[in-house]
């Protein structure tokens, strides 16, 4: 589904700022499955979900997503297949528009055969307040208020509704959760799990939690200079502790993960 082939992308090439982001790094991923990634700052976790959604091109390697080479499509047409939030609430959404009108960017984008301005109809808008009331957080009684009025938790919320309300093939989730209180944390994450089983969409989850990255989906992936050093999957997977994990990445690394945000998790 997802097939990324010995990609490589180093920033400010030649100088004394060069930075090897992506050292050859390869992975697959099945139509459906759930990954989470942990791994240090700086290990390249936002530089591989950038790389897939076209942000930049790679240096080298190739990235296909359902059959289609993707590698050199520009970020605004990816986006038609691949959602993306971010750890920032106020990244997914517009705050002077309403979440009516919010709603309606995300769907008229990604809505085959429709234009980008097209009308917005009754059925869309039944359609609307049908997924907002899935959240249990009032919003499809204030379609008309302003984003901008609302909790992160909420915003939060409304941009997962954003990105799935037409199913893309692939959902990028960049710690998504972390910006969040943690009563709204549990609830953002938990209509994730709701809405990604549902529609049985491919998913990629960066996590600073090492709990969660175990507890959550069916693979998980630890990473370190650009290149994934660990891949964890069915009964080995679910036979895996923290402790286990972090020796996983000594074997894999030869140093200790020195991440404090993450072992502190």
């Amino acid at each position: 589904m997802l097939e990324i082939e010995q990609i490589h992308k180093t920033f400010n090439p030649g100088t004394v700022n060069e930075k090897k982001a992506l050292a050859g790094l390869s992975l697959h991923l099945d139509r459906g499955e759930f990954v989470t990634i942990v791994g240090s700052n700086g290990a390249g976790k936002t530089t591989l979900f950038n790389a897939v959604a076209g942000v930049f091109y790679v240096d080298e390697g190739m990235v296909s997503l359902d059959g289609t080479d993707i590698t050199f499509m520009p970020e605004y047409r990816r986006s038609r297949m691949i959602g993306r939030l971010f750890q920032d609430p106020l990244k997914g959404t517009a705050p002077h528009m309403t979440i009516e009108e919010n709603l309606a960017l995300a769907y008229l984008r990604s809505s085959k055969g429709k234009a980008p301005f097209s009308r917005i109809s009754k059925k869309d808008r039944a359609l609307f307040r049908e997924r907002l009331e899935l959240l249990g957080m009032g919003l499809e009684d204030r379609m008309r208020q302003p984003v901008g009025l609302l909790s992160g938790g909420q915003r939060q919320a409304l941009t997962l509704l954003m990105a799935t309300i037409v199913p893309p093939k692939l959902l990028l989730l960049d710690e998504h959760t972390a910006a969040l209180d943690p009563a709204a944390a549990e609830k953002v994450l938990e209509l994730t799990k709701q809405i990604v089983t549902e529609h049985e969409i491919t998913c990629m989850m960066i996590t600073h939690n090492m709990h969660q990255a175990l507890e959550l989906g069916s693979r998980t992936l630890m990473m370190e200079d650009g290149r994934i050093v660990l891949d964890v999957s069915g009964e080995t997977r679910r036979d895996m502790t923290v402790e286990k994990l972090l020796q996983e990445f000594r074997a894999g690394t030869g140093r200790d993960l020195d991440n404090d945000r993450i072992l502190l998790s």
